[in-house]
């Protein structure tokens, strides 16, 4: 009876790291670059990259697209969301943010009737960072040089991830920024209303 638990347990535990080097084996298979047959019979051109053919007797739309144009597509429209949302200090923009900032500080003015007291804005958080971690060593000409690697699909989920953060805070400081304008342009109406009457 003792045995037989015993080899249970020998044979259960074996099966879970079997399990678990198959599952590692097949997370680590899907970064593999793998041979992709992109040839259609009877391929027909529908738009510039893509075509209606035959795959393995079904018929289908395909679309071939090359990945490194795919992907700095992808990172240019985050980097362009960003400097939007953020400014770009290299060509002194100030984005939604920047823009936010100024307008709270003049709601307060005592130009317009504030307090002087500045409105909190929470702080600037950038999304995309660059990494900094290289791994450094000589190249095959003994040239100490640093290498950084990362996945394909891992910097795409990254910069898709980025992209609907960044979406949701220009919402958000958009929104913001349309309600301080009013109340802004309210308070210079009224602070001009008033200079006006005290005139007559």
């Amino acid at each position: 009876m003792y045995v037989n638990r015993q080899l249970t347990a020998k044979l259960f535990l074996a099966g879970l790291m079997t399990t678990g080097l198959v599952l590692a084996g097949c997370a680590h298979d899907q970064y593999k670059a793998h041979k992709i047959s992109s040839n259609l019979k009877y391929a027909e051109p529908i738009t510039g990259n893509e075509e209606l053919g035959v795959k393995n007797g079904d018929l289908v739309v395909q679309k071939k697209v090359l990945m490194s144009e795919q992907l700095r597509d992808l990172q240019n429209k985050v980097y362009a969301l960003q400097d939007r949302v953020y400014g770009d200090e290299d060509y002194h923009s100030e984005g939604i943010y920047g823009a936010l900032v100024k307008c709270r500080a003049a709601l307060v003015s005592p130009a317009y009737g504030g307090n002087g007291h500045l409105m909190w804005t929470e702080p600037m958080d950038r999304v995309v960072h660059s990494s900094k971690d290289f791994i450094v060593g000589l190249d095959n000409r003994n040239q100490i040089i640093g290498i950084k690697t990362e996945y394909l699909k891992n910097r795409i989920a990254r910069f898709r991830q980025d992209y609907a953060i960044l979406k949701h805070r220009e919402h958000e400081l958009t929104t913001q920024l349309d309600v301080c304008d009013t109340a802004l342009n309210a308070a210079k109406w009224k602070m001009k209303h008033k200079s006006e009457t005290a005139q007559n």
